[in-house]
């Protein structure tokens, strides 16, 4: 029981985040004006493909949490953790790419550094973690694109 509620607390709180910065920070009539390049995905692609992340994110942090809290797997969990949570505000919410391009930087290292170090601890968490690595590689490209033309 203490193992399933541990998924759901993991689960519930990552998405629940996300759902809330994507709500408070969406793309506006700013987003709208920019020029974006030829690779930019429709927007309604966005929220099924963070939705998804955010759950193996959830669960790869409640594996985790099971069987190392206090290592450096799981501190760098949280720090991906809050420069996802941060990247939305700087972009959308300051309306500014350059400054969400240097928190996905941040982002792409704390997501590598976590794969790094929980590879030792549980395979399945660093596996979780690649589609998420490749999907925020493949935004750092886009936000990068975003700043470069605009």
């Amino acid at each position: 029981m203490r193992t399933i509620l541990t998924y759901a607390i993991f689960i519930f709180v990552v998405v629940s985040a996300g759902l809330l910065s994507g709500l408070l920070n969406m793309p506006g009539d700013w987003y709208q004006t920019l020029e974006k390049p030829f690779f930019n995905p429709p927007a309604w692609l966005f929220g099924p493909v963070w939705t998804t992340l955010y759950v193996l994110i959830g669960i790869a942090g409640a594996r985790i949490w099971m069987r190392a809290p206090k290592s450096a797997a799981m501190q760098l969990w949280f720090a991906q953790f809050v420069a996802n949570m941060l990247w939305s505000p700087a972009f959308f919410g300051l309306e500014n790419p350059e400054l969400g391009l240097v928190v996905i930087a941040a982002m792409l290292i704390t997501i590598i550094g976590f794969m790094v170090k929980a590879r030792p601890i549980d395979r399945v968490s660093t596996m979780l973690f690649v589609p998420y690595l490749a999907w925020v590689a493949f935004a750092s490209v886009l936000n990068l694109s975003i700043a470069w033309l605009n």
